[in-house]
């Protein structure tokens, strides 16, 4: 059993979180990573409203009793969803860790902590991690450059990010972007971090509430089938290398506008995607880290694959190296 500051303050038993993602993040996939000992995030805006929040948060109740969160990212809207009553949402239902993402966690914060929320926010820079850390988060998942979503605009990979926001920062660091096994959440420990978020690899589970064939073009993609699109828009998002994002690169490559391509771009043919397994549907998140995963394991097989195998690693691989 591997303990962290993060593990001791958010009240899990593994290191290891599965964040918020869009369409994916459902009470099947929750439950079954709480229930593995990790911790896992609901999706609050993959509910259409509050009120469905609250039902997906009592359903993931009914199939778990372990600690278990919910992701509630703010984005720049022509007609924003009423956050505020997703907030009430969350604090009226009794959970007690909010992961936030995508803009300046202030109000998020001033809801959320004096009804007891523990918030660990995203972010994707060292200068937006201090600033979530003096507006009083208590952790932050820091994205490095691999991720899947929004990777932000430095391009800093985890290897440097990760180190740095360590040296900087004084609240428990989760490092995110490009995790998928052992190797990947001991380097995170070595760098400084006090656990590991996974997207694409919680993806790639079982219990994961997505299309058979997605989860199987995950398994056969290699590292380099991602695409970075928005880049001129200064919104870059990192999604699965198809024919409609390479469409939307080259459009905006070309000196298209963000109407240019909305239709390319829309969430509800991304959701399709997962619903129906036609990866050329839509634009799909899916991070780097791909090229490293092989297989689709349950929740629990893959938490105790990745809890062991770091053990073994330390006491084996690394213990050797050390000369007596």
């Amino acid at each position: 059993m591997l303990r962290t500051r993060f593990t001791e303050e958010f009240g899990v038993e593994h290191p290891i979180v599965q964040g918020g993602m869009q369409w994916v993040g459902r009470a099947e996939l929750v439950a079954a990573v709480a229930n593995a000992g990790a911790l896992g995030m609901i999706t609050a805006l993959t509910q259409p409203t509050p009120e469905d929040l609250v039902k997906e948060i009592a359903r993931c109740r009914e199939l778990t009793d372990k600690p278990f969160g919910v992701n509630l990212t703010i984005l720049p809207a022509i007609t924003p969803p009423p956050y505020a009553e997703y907030r009430q949402a969350i604090i009226e239902s009794g959970i007690t860790v909010v992961e936030t993402a995508g803009s300046n966690p202030a109000e998020q914060v001033a809801a959320f902590k004096p009804a007891g929320v523990k918030v660990l926010h995203k972010c994707t820079s060292v200068r937006h991690a201090l600033k979530a850390q003096q507006l009083g988060v208590d952790g932050v998942s820091i994205d490095g450059f691999e991720c899947a979503g929004h990777p932000g605009e430095d391009d800093i990979p985890g290897l440097v990010l990760i180190p740095r926001a360590a040296d900087e920062l004084d609240i428990p660091i989760i490092a995110s972007g490009g995790f998928a096994d052992a190797r990947g959440l001991v380097a995170a420990l070595s760098l400084g971090a006090d656990g590991v978020n996974m997207g694409t690899r919680f993806m790639c589970t079982r219990e994961s509430p997505i299309h058979d064939e997605v989860k199987k073009r995950i398994t056969e993609a290699s590292e380099r089938d991602t695409e970075l699109i928005f880049r001129p828009l200064r919104n870059t998002a990192r999604v699965a290398s198809n024919s409609v994002s390479r469409e939307v690169v080259a459009k905006l490559d070309d000196g298209a506008q963000f109407e240019d391509i909305r239709e390319l771009v829309a969430g509800a043919r991304g959701r399709q995607v997962y619903e129906q397994g036609d990866t050329e549907l839509g634009v799909w998140s899916v991070g780097m880290v791909q090229g490293l995963i092989n297989d689709v394991p349950s929740v629990a097989e893959l938490v105790d694959r990745i809890v062991t195998e770091s053990g073994e690693l330390v006491r084996d691989r690394l213990g050797k190296l050390i000369a007596g």
